[in-house]
């Protein structure tokens, strides 16, 4: 079986406060919280594709122990955050991969993986025969910030918008499925892409610009 999560931020203590507000009494109460998480999902034979962001801390010895204690294979996409892959005492045999971009099939459909969102990733315009989507650009980095909402926003106006189809004169929609993959979104348990599919169809149903504070955006940025 193979998982997908954003931005989990271990050792980022901050984020209980700031931002994300995830109410943890402590950075090891979370980072010991969303292990449970993990662990309640994933097997040593799933495979866990990270998308970026997987720990704040440069600290290598608590990077590897980090990872020693999550079950399943581990997949990384780059975030701003994992400064730590520039030690080099850190264990990169940890991952299976680590690249800043990459794309997979997952039950026959291409998945765009990128920590950050990418607004026209290749395929975005794809249907299968029976007219569904066949391709999915996952994503992370905006949290549930301002950002996420004009993600959405984007991806509404192309939805809306027509072009003829190959080969005909009829005009079709574009489906253009971006998924945020943000561990918040699932209480921090890894979930399939059908499983994001339907969470994230369900979560963007209700996103209005009314839920975001603009003062709150990313912080840290490179």
């Amino acid at each position: 079986m193979r998982y997908y999560i954003a931005d989990l931020h271990f050792c980022h203590s901050n984020l209980n406060q700031h931002m994300d507000r995830r109410g943890f009494e402590s950075g090891e109460a979370m980072n010991e919280y969303m292990i449970r998480r993990w662990n309640s999902r994933v097997r040593p034979g799933d495979e866990m594709v990270i998308l970026g962001d997987f720990c704040l801390s440069r600290d290598v010895s608590e990077v590897n122990t980090l990872l020693g204690r999550l079950m399943g294979k581990k997949y990384l996409i780059i975030g701003n955050h994992d400064r730590y892959l520039e030690n080099q005492e850190f264990d990169r045999g940890a991952f299976k991969w680590i690249e800043y971009y990459k794309e997979l099939n997952d039950n026959k459909r291409k998945i765009i993986l990128s920590h950050y969102p990418t607004m026209c990733h290749n395929g975005q315009y794809r249907r299968n025969g029976e007219g569904e989507p066949k391709v999915y650009m996952l994503y992370g980095h905006v949290h549930n910030t301002f950002d996420e909402y004009l993600v959405n926003e984007h991806m509404k106006q192309l939805r809306q918008s027509k072009r003829p189809a190959r080969g005909s004169s009829d005009m079709v929609s574009i489906p253009c499925q971006m998924i945020n993959c943000f561990c918040m979104f699932s209480d921090y348990v890894p979930l399939t892409l059908d499983e994001w599919i339907q969470l994230d169809k369900k979560r963007r149903v209700k996103i209005s610009v009314s839920d975001y504070d603009v003062s709150e955006q990313m912080e840290d940025e490179d």
